[in-house]
Order: C-alpha cells, then sequence, then structure tokens
C-alpha cells in the first residue's frame, strides 16, 4: 500500500514537473505565448503598430477556429520605441516571462541589440521587419527571416534606375545598422553596374534633423536618391530637398512605412517609389491579400489595409504553420526542425522556403509609386 502511494505521489510530480517545464517555454495545455518588441510609440510608431495588428488579424482567426492543435495564441508586445537598449531590455524580460517564440520584431538596431540574447536562450526569432545581412549572415539556427533581404531590395532599386538611364545617384540613410545595411546594398548593386555613389546624406535614429543631408546631396545635382531610413525623416528629407529646388526621383526600402510615409508627404509624395517585400494589400485577386483583408476586418475592423500590417499577418501565418507541423507536444528545438520542411511553401500565392542550412524564406520585391491622393501603384 504504501509503495502504491509512493509510485502514485511520484508520477504526480513527474506530471506536474513536465507540466511546469512546458509553461516555462511558453507552452501550457491551453496555450502558447508569443513575444514581440516592437516600437509602439515614438517616430517609427506605425511601423510597430501594423505589425502587431496584422499578427493579431490572424493570431484571432487561428483562435477562432480552435488554434494551434487545441491552443490558442496569445501575443504579448512591449514596446521599444525603435531604440536597441530598450529592443535588449524587452527580449530579456519576455524570454524570463516565458514565451515560446519571438515573432515581428521590428528595426534592424533592435534585432541586432536582441539578437546575442535570444540566441543564447535558443528562442526561435521570427519573421522581423528588417531585411539587413546581419540575421542571414552567419547563419543562425534561431533566426528565420521570412521577408526579402535589403540586398535584394536595393538590387531591384538600382536595376529599374539604370534601366531609366539614371546616372547621378545619390544615398540618404540612417546612421546605424539599419541604413549602413542598405548603403552597402546600394554599392553592391551599382558596383556590379559599374556605378559611383555621387553623394551621401545621413541622419539619426528617431530624428528629422536632416539640414546637413539635404545641403550635401542637393549641391550634386542627384537624378535619383536612394533612401534607407524611416518614414518621419524620409518625408523630412525629401519636403527640404524640394524647398532646396530639387527634385529627383526618390526612392525607398520597404522599412521606410509606406504607407506612414505617404501620409506624412501629402501631395508632395506623388512619384516616390517604394520598394515592397509583400504582395499589393488591396489586390484581392492574391489568396493571401484576400484573406488579410477579410481577417483584418474581423480583427481591427476600423483598421487600414497596408504593407506593414500585411507583412505581420504573412509572418504569423508561417509562423502557425511551423507551429502546426511540430505538433500535439511542440518543443523549440522540435519548432526549429519544422519550419526547416516548408519548401516553396504557398503562403496564398506567396512562397517561403527554409532548409536546415537556409533561413531565408521568400525573395519577392516589387516596386511601387505613390500616386494621387496617397495612394499606391504597382
Amino acid at each position: 500500500m504504501i509503495v502504491q502511494r509512493m509510485l502514485a505521489l511520484g508520477a504526480m510530480a513527474l506530471a506536474l514537473g513536465a507540466g511546469l517545464a512546458s509553461a516555462a517555454d511558453g507552452i501550457t495545455p491551453t496555450t502558447v505565448t508569443v513575444g514581440q518588441s516592437a516600437a509602439l510609440s515614438g517616430p517609427a510608431a506605425e511601423l510597430g503598430n501594423d505589425m502587431r495588428k496584422g499578427i493579431l488579424a490572424y493570431f484571432d482567426a487561428v483562435n477562432k477556429a480552435g488554434g494551434v492543435n487545441g491552443r490558442k495564441l496569445v501575443l504579448k508586445t512591449l514596446d521599444d520605441g525603435y531604440e536597441a537598449t530598450r529592443a535588449a531590455d524587452n527580449t530579456k524580460k519576455l524570454i524570463q516571462e516565458d514565451v515560446f517564440a519571438l515573432l515581428g520584431y521590428v528595426g534592424t538596431p533592435t534585432s541586432e541589440a536582441s539578437k546575442p540574447i535570444f540566441t543564447e536562450a535558443r528562442v526561435p526569432f521570427v519573421g522581423a521587419f528588417t531585411g539587413a545581412e546581419l540575421l542571414r549572415s552567419p547563419f543562425n539556427r534561431y533566426i528565420f527571416n521570412v521577408r526579402a533581404s535589403y540586398y535584394a531590395e536595393t538590387e531591384a532599386i538600382v536595376n529599374l534606375i539604370a534601366k531609366l538611364d539614371i546616372k547621378r545617384i545619390a544615398v540618404f540613410y540612417q546612421n546605424d545598422s539599419y541604413g549602413k545595411a542598405g548603403l552597402t546594398g546600394v554599392e553592391r548593386a551599382m558596383a556590379a553596374r559599374n556605378m559611383k555613389i555621387i553623394a551621401l546624406g545621413t541622419v539619426e535614429r528617431n530624428s528629422v534633423d536632416v539640414a546637413a543631408a539635404v545641403k550635401e546631396i542637393a549641391s550634386k545635382e542627384p537624378q535619383a536618391v536612394v533612401m534607407i531610413s524611416a518614414y518621419k525623416s524620409c518625408a523630412a528629407f525629401i519636403k527640404e530637398m524640394k524647398k532646396a529646388g530639387s527634385n529627383p526621383q526618390f526612392m525607398n526600402v520597404s522599412f521606410v512605412g509606406s504607407k506612414a510615409l505617404a501620409a506624412e508627404l501629402g501631395e508632395s509624395g506623388r512619384g516616390v517609389g517604394i520598394a515592397q517585400v509583400v504582395p499589393f494589400p488591396w489586390n484581392i485577386g492574391t489568396p493571401i491579400v484576400k484573406d488579410y483583408q477579410k481577417h483584418l476586418n474581423a480583427s481591427n475592423p476600423t483598421a487600414e489595409y497596408g504593407f506593414g500590417s500585411l507583412e505581420g499577418y504573412i509572418a504569423a501565418r508561417v509562423f502557425v504553420e511551423g507551429l502546426r507541423r511540430a505538433g500535439t507536444n511542440p518543443t523549440r528545438e522540435g519548432f526549429v526542425s519544422a519550419l526547416e520542411t516548408l519548401r516553396d511553401y504557398d503562403v496564398g500565392g506567396y512562397y517561403v522556403t527554409y532548409t536546415p542550412s537556409d533561413h531565408n524564406g521568400s525573395k519577392y520585391v516589387d516596386l511601387t509609386v505613390i500616386g494621387k491622393e496617397g495612394r499606391f501603384l504597382r
């Protein structure tokens, strides 16, 4: 009798221990908790809020349908104001508070500061809103990029400029790891065509002090300016360039925040080009866009469609597919291995591939332009 009681107590202890261990990895019998650090305030707030809206739109749809293998998805988002030190602190906090994975971080400097923390903790980091090479090389088992790289975006931009026979090209960039990543991409693309940048101008992160950049670049009379910064500083730069009598073709990478840039510029935005790494959010002929619009309307009826929230939505779908493939008792390592089984995975007209040695999911790049009344044209 005593032996049986001891065995029963031992079994209960093991079961409780297993439950606690699981909860400590962000998994309970009924929930999966996912962490996100993003700018919800400050000059880049629209970028973080859009990513969060897109993720929640899909999470809400999945939860209404019963969750993933019986577990509901919970998103825990902390505001970093697009500042690296705050993002690092947030990452430590999220991991300490037991999240299963990290999803939809916003920005290169914030991701860079978080990288050693989540890597040491072996916590998967999925779908960051950045195309920086530092998340791609060297290979990191715990990083899964969904979007195309800044190298791919700047190649597409420079290719278009070259086809238009534009020779005098300047670069305006944010003076941090994000801006420098984009600058390197432009330099690579131009070197491949025996072209050289005629002028450089910088702006500090979360600043709109563009006077020095405008003075330097406008004096060189560029025909085009490739821009690698966020919407507030890019809008300020474009407006001040036009005031200085310089009106080249302005081209941006996707991180600028397309919808926010168009709103900041108003009528000054017509003709400004922006590279995109997701399909056109208003084209319901693309299956992923039709689903996105339906789920965003249900989750957040007042939200406007846009590239940022669509990117968050796609990142969430890729994450959920990996979680489904990880089975009924998912672990972080099992989730990583499950994502690595995606081969030309169709997210609805948008394809993602991972392998055990390559975690760069998509190469999709499109080019758009701001048209009349802030509408986007392909």
